[in-house]
């Protein structure tokens, strides 16, 4: 017997950033940027009832440096609603 396959809606935040010097991309999506994707998530869920029954994830994606050759860092499941 097949187990059932989970459904997954992922909800993807990307930063981008040049320099470096303040901080990495990924360490903008702070606790209140955080609420927010939360709170877009949610309304946009209420809006397109056929997703109710997938399992929400939060990723961020992270690009550093130059845009042509970025150093790119996917933090999967960054959080959770």
């Amino acid at each position: 017997m097949l187990d059932a396959v989970e459904k997954v809606l992922v909800f993807v935040e990307v930063r981008y950033r040049k320099n470096t010097a303040f901080g990495a991309a990924t360490d903008t999506v702070d606790h209140a940027k955080q609420l927010k994707i939360i709170r877009t998530a949610q309304h946009y869920l209420q809006q397109h009832a056929k997703f109710e029954e997938y399992i929400c994830r939060f990723d961020v994606v992270g690009l550093e440096s130059d845009l042509k050759y970025p150093k790119i860092t996917w933090i999967k499941d960054a959080f959770e609603a």
